[in-house]
């Protein structure tokens, strides 16, 4: 369900950034402005911090840094980062999918690594070569669903590693974000570590 939510939310991004006939940033993707029908069908909300800018144009011009902190892009407070662009969102997409698959409640529960960046933690575990597996995917059983369960959250993992990038021109498009979301696992790479660079 949460991988459909994470889906559903992503397609709501992509059409403000493609779908309309002005590009609308959001600046402000968040779990709190994401609302949820009967159906559970999510719903992007709250455009308080929103920018409009022309379909022909990549980047944007800000005099502040707009959104909330930790889902906001770096290039947002420091702009020898990056131009501000549509990337911003991406990034705050990466933070939001990060917490619907449970990465970070798992960091928490780890006492020794309570300080450490949730990116530099999955780093860590997929070097030590121990994967990501949140305290909810542990499971002993290898029933379908736990299967299943295991590879969505991968997928998410992997995909959520491209939208974190610092860089925001190594991150994806929201298209592509959704074609990574609505394609095969193994066909999905881990990106280099996060950096400047």
């Amino acid at each position: 369900m949460r991988f459909k939510i994470v889906v559903g939310v992503a397609r709501g991004i992509h059409y403000l950034h493609c779908g309309c006939d002005i590009k609308i940033l959001h600046f402000d993707t968040k779990p709190h402005n994401i609302l949820l029908d009967d159906k559970f069908v999510p719903k992007v909300s709250d455009f308080g911090l929103a920018k409009l800018c022309s379909v022909e144009k990549d980047t944007v011009t800000m005099t502040a840094a707009r959104g909330t902190i930790g889902y906001v892009a770096r290039e947002l407070i420091n702009r020898s980062i990056g131009l501000v662009s549509n990337k911003a969102d991406v990034y705050s997409f990466g933070m939001l999918l990060m917490q619907m698959a449970g990465v970070n409640r798992e960091l928490r529960r780890k006492k020794d690594d309570s300080t450490k960046y949730f990116p530099d933690w999955i780093y860590d575990c997929i070097n030590k070569g121990e994967g990501i597996v949140t305290g909810e995917a542990e499971n002993n059983n290898t029933d379908d669903d736990n299967v299943i369960g295991k590879i969505v959250l991968e997928k998410m993992t992997k995909v959520d590693l491209w939208c974190i990038q610092m860089n925001p021109d190594n991150r994806p498009s929201m298209n592509t974000v959704l074609e990574m979301l609505e394609g095969h696992v193994e066909d999905l790479k881990i990106p280099e570590h996060p950096s400047l660079t």
